[in-house]
């Protein structure tokens, strides 16, 4: 875990939003491999957390742009990341 006090709120915002967006994530793999649809665009609970899913990634990215290049290469080469 990345330590620099001047940072340490966007980072742990980086985290905690990154955590949802991969918990969403995997909801919904569950929910598209349950569908029997050929689009899984046309199913309500495919696409709540689809939304779901892009408002944590899109959280996640704005406070990822807030810190320096080389606080956001450690985030990114981190297992959080790497497990999408």
């Amino acid at each position: 875990m990345i330590t620099n006090k001047k940072h340490q709120k966007n980072i742990n915002k980086c985290y905690s939003w990154l955590t949802k967006y991969n918990s969403f994530n995997n909801e919904r793999d569950v929910i598209e491999d349950g569908l029997e649809v050929d689009y899984p665009e046309d199913d309500k609970s495919w696409r709540a957390i689809n939304r779901k899913c892009e408002t944590s990634f899109d959280k996640y990215l704005t406070h990822l742009e807030e810190l320096p290049k080389y606080i956001q290469k450690e985030i990114e080469n981190s297992d959080l990341y790497k497990y999408q």
